[in-house]
């Protein structure tokens, strides 16, 4: 089985911590050249220089803020005319929590925006170079919300349904220049946005964190939290040669917690 990515170029969004970070650590363990693209720049410095380069891989890091159209363009443009990108990875921190019937209009904007609209931006950018190298992962991290809504996260849900949607009409286009479009659909996974996800339903019901915690957990049938490592595997699965066959698809890496086949 072909694994290695050794040759190849990932850009890696929202990638100096939590599970995007845990993505572009395992893509260099495999080989590959590493984009890390996020806000925070010293989040993004100390996390470039831990990425593997044992075979002479070399990474870099831009900060960004997704919500600058005009400077994302830009910035992509500038990425691609220094070397095709091979794997794209579209990866944003999720809107606020939330009932739907509270949710400002907005909220749905600035969240499409963010999510769909620079996924799109990015992926016609690194398409065209995709096609010239005949190899192209385009692998977006969503949501089990794709599957079944989620309480409590009502623009989430929305914009996430939507991402997986153009995810897969994409796939269906791309698919003939052997270019991939897949989707992983993270469970309760260990990062800062379950932390605020926990505090925020502990300080609303007047619980300890650790009861919250323990609550959530026991909706999961392996009875624990993910790892965010346990994401990058499976990401990095669909970035390799030996995923070539796997497209328009949508999977959950959840513990088994979605409660649909």
């Amino acid at each position: 089985m072909n694994l290695s990515l050794e040759g190849k170029s990932a850009l890696i969004c929202g990638s100096s911590q939590g599970i995007g970070y845990a993505i572009a650590e395992e893509l260099a363990l495999m080989g590959a050249n590493c984009i890390l693209l996020a806000r925070n720049e010293e989040n993004l410095k100390i996390a470039v220089s831990q990425l593997d380069i044992s075979i002479r891989q070399m990474h870099s890091y831009h900060a960004i803020d997704f919500n600058d159209e005009a400077a994302l363009k830009s910035l992509i443009q500038t990425i691609i005319a220094a070397s095709p990108v091979h794997i794209l990875v579209n990866n944003s921190g999720g809107p606020s929590a939330g009932p739907i019937v509270e949710a400002t209009e907005d909220q749905f904007v600035k969240a499409f925006h963010q999510h769909l609209i620079t996924s799109h931006i990015l992926t016609k950018a690194v398409m065209e170079g995709m096609k010239n190298e005949g190899y192209g992962r385009i692998i977006n991290i969503i949501s089990t919300s794709v599957k079944i809504p989620l309480n409590n996260l009502g623009v989430s849900n929305t914009i996430r349904g939507a991402m997986a949607s153009w995810a897969k009409t994409m796939s269906n286009e791309l698919a003939q220049f052997g270019i991939t479009v897949n989707n992983i659909l993270p469970g309760l996974t260990r990062t800062q946005r379950l932390n605020s996800l926990v505090a925020a339903i502990a300080k609303k019901k007047s619980l300890p964190a650790e009861v919250v915690e323990k609550n959530m957990m026991a909706e999961v049938p392996a009875k624990r939290f993910g790892e965010a490592a346990e994401i990058a595997a499976v990401a990095a699965f669909l970035a390799t040669p030996a995923a070539a066959y796997v497209n328009g698809t949508s999977i959950p890496v959840d513990g088994g917690r979605t409660g649909s086949i």
